[in-house]
């Protein structure tokens, strides 16, 4: 099985070498690793149309050889699947990003959209988050969120997704030892506290920030923000058919009446 690695935060993030390393230990799995050489956190699903994209050579941590990418998380996906990577790829795995993704924060996030792309490509793929991160200078400990994914990665490779599925994995900040299950859930009601920000710089000329406290979200059953909030893995199939099927009897008339004036 080969597996393409990624992320949004930089090739150099501890939590994509955890991640590599984990999944180095499925037995005869080939792991290739290609992100962006910078954070790309919070772009959404981006791709780059309108510049030449470059991809070169560098070392994690530990010593084992990656690829590097000035574009963004989808790109790098879109790269590998194109045919930078001899070796066609079985499955692709995002993360480890230090925050969950949850709820909405899915169209937002950079590690969910690479494996939307995989998954466009026909390619299943796996996203997967730390419930941490957010208190500032707080230490990550990826190890049980990598040894999840790892596990998660054993399953897909046996038994596959349906096309068009997506696996939104979101793992407390716990040890392993301390989980408290998985579950598979939907998506939850995210709350955001977003603020507009205004300043000025030393010129006089206004500028902003989009700022706010860190995301919360309404801790329903059977939800992922419910399930990490009792220390359950949250696993989240998602599609990518973001059709509103049950809006299309409310909409009957519609095209009459903008049609007629």
């Amino acid at each position: 099985m080969h597996i393409l690695v990624t992320n949004d935060d930089g090739v150099t993030a501890p939590g994509l070498l955890a991640l590599a390393l984990a999944l180095r230990q499925i037995p005869g799995a080939d792991i290739s690793v290609l992100a962006p050489h910078k954070n790309w956190s919070a772009t959404g699903h981006s791709k780059t149309m309108h510049r030449p994209l470059r991809v070169w050579k560098v070392r994690l941590e530990d010593g084992s050889q990656a690829l590097a990418s000035d574009g963004s998380p989808s790109d790098c996906v879109a790269l590998a699947l194109l045919g930078l990577l001899e070796k066609p790829v079985d499955l692709v795995v995002s993360g480890i990003n230090p925050h969950p993704n949850l709820g909405h924060d899915v169209t937002y996030s950079g590690t969910v959209t690479a494996a939307m792309e995989a998954v466009i490509f026909g390619v299943p793929a796996i996203a997967v988050s730390l419930g941490g991160g957010y208190a500032p200078q707080e230490i990550l400990d990826y190890r049980a969120a990598a040894e999840i994914a790892r596990r998660v990665a054993l399953w897909v490779g046996k038994r596959g997704l349906p096309r068009e599925i997506l696996l939104n994995v979101n793992v407390p900040h716990v040890p392993m030892e301390a989980l408290k299950g998985v579950e598979i859930t939907r998506l939850g009601r995210r709350v955001y506290r977003d603020q507009l920000v205004r300043r000025e710089d030393p010129w006089g000329r206004t500028y902003y920030w989009l700022g706010g406290e860190a995301p919360t979200g309404v801790p329903e059953d059977g939800t992922d923000i419910g399930a990490l909030a009792r220390g359950v893995v949250s696993v989240t199939p998602l599609q990518m058919d973001m059709t509103a099927h049950d809006a299309f009897a409310g909409l009957k008339g519609l095209g009459a009446e903008i049609m007629g004036g």
